[in-house]
């Protein structure tokens, strides 16, 4: 890519000393972000709200910056005022100004000593100086280089499963473009609109993947905001109008759309006439062009996925919950109150929903109490780390799984221990290690998801097996807050949705009786569109539950 050479300067004296040392101290802030390591703010959104009392400290710095910034500013003008005046008035007859002493004594002393002292100010030096130490104080807390491409790739994310409209994400709307106009998915109460910058760095980053569908989209509207502010700089902007055109032409290029490429980098050019590089790739698409006719109607198409085969099915269920169970047309899906013989529920009996038959999942509706649900987040939190899937024989991150987990022992706290307790009750299964995991609480990141998977493990090497207790036969799933907009479970094979339900519960079987997989379990975490999701996951074992859900006579059960 070229050099950033090409930004506009500003004007008015008055500023450039500010705008000078601004940018002293903006790439002294890129240097130490470059140093850093990663921290996966992105991957949890309780970390993106902790940043937020960050950025309240860094403004703190900034104002105390400005004040001392236009305190040395009124200085300067001040100095200037003096000057100027003696040119303007004594100065006019420069011989008869010099005959006086003074005048002479004074214009050999601002010469040698005063503009010294202005040019190399110690109070900007030292201006800069607390700024940046300001800074330095808070680094530990910023969120990494990694943080803005997790970011990046969320809302790419979430534009695509729910086919949202980039020019409304810009516009700060949630919109899906239909035959009849825009539709609004989901109205926020709070509405922020991208600048050109924004949309820049989201299509750049699609662009390093080689994403060149997802960067056409990003960097067109990026290149419009910037063609109508254009020669307007503002310090944190990174990229500027010469940046986008010169990724969106290589794009539109690596798209088959050579013409538009080449238009793109004439427009280059003709902002740039000196840029030797996009000369040549304007001689090299004209050759193209003349040995090919030009293609008008390039389709840009979405890049298909290797390890999501059933991606049309999950973001069909993510955007419209799918075919819900209709509990009126089978008298076995119904709603009760359960107690499963337990003496614990007889006097508080749980309201049960049975949504599903194959596979069998039932949802507890206020399985959990607002203080509990509270309560395990707040001691889940300090804890939380990214989430890990099974690779082989052992576990690392992945890109279909962004959230962040911790693990509570039933000792942690009581109501890990009340909560185990019920879940027994409930479901009459030794929820006891090493018969069951640790509850394992779940903080959901931007666009925070888990791409379709099976909770059982279906290789003999997977890394659940160390555990020594057989697969796992059940999950237990409890929702510890609401979601605004997004976030439902969805059963790929039996096409069905289960919204995020407030305290509530879900229940399922991973293994049929025989022990073997069931298919039908397939199911994912669509991704939070809005919203702070939670959840507590309970994963029961086969062993310990051999008198609690018996073998079948029929070994195809």
């Amino acid at each position: 890519m070229q050099d950033r050479t090409h930004r506009s300067t500003r004007t008015h004296c008055g500023v450039c000393s500010l705008s000078f040392k601004m940018l002293l101290v903006l790439g002294f802030i890129n240097l130490i972000l470059a140093q850093q390591t990663l921290c996966e703010m992105y991957t949890s959104v309780v970390n993106v709200q902790q940043a937020i009392a960050v950025e309240k400290e860094l403004l703190k710095y900034l104002n105390s910056y400005i004040e001392d910034e236009t305190l040395r500013l009124n200085d300067l003008k001040r100095f200037y005022g003096k000057v100027s005046n003696l040119h303007a008035n004594v100065f006019q007859g420069a011989g008869t100004a010099m005959a006086n002493p003074l005048f002479a004594y004074t214009l050999i002393k601002r010469l040698q000593s005063e503009w010294l002292n202005v040019v190399y100010s110690n109070e900007a030096n030292e201006n800069t100086q607390a700024f940046k130490s300001g800074y330095e104080k808070e680094e530990s807390r910023l969120p990494k280089f990694e943080d803005l491409q997790g970011a990046a790739k969320g809302l790419m994310r979430l534009q695509d499963v729910y086919a949202l409209s980039v020019k409304g994400l810009v516009n700060g709307l949630f919109q899906r473009d239909t035959a009849g106009g825009a539709v609004d998915i989901y109205r926020a109460v709070n509405s922020i609109t991208l600048s050109g910058d924004d949309c820049f760095l989201i299509g750049k980053v699609a662009y390093e993947m080689e994403d060149y569908y997802h960067s056409v989209l990003w960097l067109e509207p990026a290149a419009s905001l910037f063609r109508r502010a254009y020669r307007t700089w503002h310090t944190e902007d990174e990229g500027s109008l010469e940046d986008v055109l010169d990724h969106l032409a290589f794009s539109h290029f690596k798209t088959g759309n050579v013409s538009y490429a080449l238009s793109l980098s004439r427009e280059i050019l003709h902002l740039d006439p000196s840029n030797k590089r996009v000369t040549r790739n304007i001689e090299k698409y004209e050759k193209i062009l003349a040995a090919s006719p030009a293609n008008s109607d390039v389709l840009i198409q979405r890049p298909n996925t290797t390890y999501l085969q059933t991606r049309n099915t999950y973001e069909w269920l993510c955007q419209t919950l799918g075919s819900q169970p209709r509990h009126y047309e089978n008298p076995r899906l119904h709603c009760d109150f359960h107690t499963n013989s337990n003496p614990a529920l007889v006097l508080k009996p749980m309201r049960r929903e049975v949504v599903s038959l194959q596979p069998y999942v039932v949802l507890y509706h206020s399985f959990i109490s607002d203080h509990e649900a509270k309560t395990i987040k707040e001691f889940s939190a300090p804890g939380l780390q990214r989430s890990v899937v099974a690779s082989g024989v052992n576990q690392s991150t992945a890109e279909y799984r962004i959230s962040k987990s911790a693990w509570l022992k039933d000792t942690a706290h009581p109501v890990v221990q009340k909560l185990d307790q019920r879940i027994a009750a409930l479901t009459g299964l030794n929820v006891h290690p090493p018969y069951a995991e640790y509850l394992q609480v779940v903080n959901y990141g931007i666009g925070g998801h888990y791409e379709p998977h099976f909770d059982h493990a279906t290789s003999e090497s997977s890394p659940l097996y160390k555990l020594n207790t057989g697969n796992r036969v059940a999950t237990f799933m409890i929702y510890l807050n609401s979601v605004e907009a997004g976030g439902s479970t969805a059963f790929i094979s039996a096409n069905f949705s289960v919204p995020v339900v407030k305290n509530a519960a879900l229940f399922w079987w991973n293994l049929h009786r025989n022990g073997k997989g069931n298919g039908d379990t397939l199911h994912a975490g669509c991704p939070v569109l809005v919203g702070d999701k939670w959840v507590a996951n309970k994963w029961v074992h086969e062993f310990g539950q051999e008198f609690q859900r018996r073998c079948s006579p029929n070994p195809d059960d």
